[in-house]
């Protein structure tokens, strides 16, 4: 029987093998997760992959993150930073699972530098926080599996306004504040810039002016959406819901001022009721084409987008 069982490990090993690096020129999104804090089977939390060049950056990490990275087998120790758009626990429920399973020996881990957190006011005292609670763990797993301490340590790049946050091999990240709500601050966008081309990763937002500043010219604009039924707009939890997100006919606004080759739908909030059904895509396209007539995505997870002069969608096949 343990004869049977280690030629059964040895047989699963070249499925954990990861894939090459990527190209030098590479310029590739992949959307991880593109839900709400819904807990759907389908799309994992928030969570948005950026390969640009030598670098491999990570937006916000939500529930599954891990999961979806390994889909596409990319380890978690080759991400080389995290950028937090604000601190919605849908946004950073996954970062532990992230931080510490990316620092295992495995092929899905083996990071061996400090896990890089960046990120508006706020960041510094979350993964301080997330240090405390896990210091066992990683006691534990430096004295019985001899881990590099160096690969569970943490670093923190903390911003309060509009700029570069990030710049490394040709790859440079700005961060612009977006408006998801009065009570919900800090709350940020980013734009990504690489080889002559940027993507815009627009973060919780409602309708808001610096998104289309920071996303004009973007070859991909990435943006959030809310919806219901209007049926169900007399809910006032539903109100307050909608209130913090862009409904599709605002978002075909930024889409049509911003003029990206290409807009995508990402952070899909779809609401309902137990009597009202919640919009369908065919519903969040028709209402968007109220106001944008231009070319449009709407994200599944594992959707990738290559830009080079044209924008290559591809879309995931286990």
């Amino acid at each position: 029987m343990l004869r049977a069982f280690v030629l059964a490990l040895c047989c699963t090993v070249p499925a954990f093998l990861p894939v090459e690096s990527h190209a030098q020129n590479t310029f590739k999104v992949t959307l991880l997760g593109t839900a709400s804090p819904s807990p759907r089977p389908t799309r994992m939390g928030p969570s948005t992959l950026v390969e640009a060049g030598t670098q491999r950056l990570l937006f916000d990490a939500g529930r599954g993150v891990p999961v979806r990275l390994w889909q596409i087998k990319v380890p978690m120790g080759t991400i080389d930073a995290l950028f937090v758009t604000h601190y919605h626990s849908d946004h950073v429920s996954g970062i532990p699972d992230l931080w510490l399973t990316g620092w295992l020996s495995p092929p899905f881990g083996r990071r061996k530098t400090a896990f890089h957190v960046v990120g508006p006011t706020g960041a510094k005292s979350l993964m301080e926080n997330l240090d405390k609670a896990y210091a066992l763990d990683k006691s534990i797993r430096i004295s019985d599996e001899k881990l590099p301490p160096e690969g569970v340590a943490i670093k923190v790049d903390e911003f309060d306004k509009d700029g570069v946050v990030y710049e490394k091999d040709g790859v440079k990240v700005i961060a612009f504040e977006v408006d998801h709500g009065a009570a919900i601050k800090p709350a940020y966008g980013y734009r990504i810039e690489y080889n002559g081309h940027a993507v815009t990763i627009s973060g919780d937002t409602r309708y808001n002016e610096n998104v289309i500043k920071y996303g004009t010219g973007a070859d991909v604009l990435i943006h959030e959406v809310g919806m219901a039924r209007p049926e169900l707009m007399s809910n006032v939890f539903v109100q307050r819901i909608i209130d913090h997100h862009t409904t599709p006919k605002d978002v075909g606004r930024v889409f049509a001022q911003a003029k990206p080759k290409l807009g995508v739908y990402t952070h899909i909030v779809m609401l309902s009721s137990e009597k009202i059904p919640e919009p369908t895509v065919d519903d969040l396209i028709a209402e968007t084409r109220q106001t944008y007539s231009g070319p449009l995505e709407v994200g599944d997870d594992l959707t990738s987008f290559e830009i080079g002069d044209t924008v290559t969608v591809k879309r995931f096949k286990p």
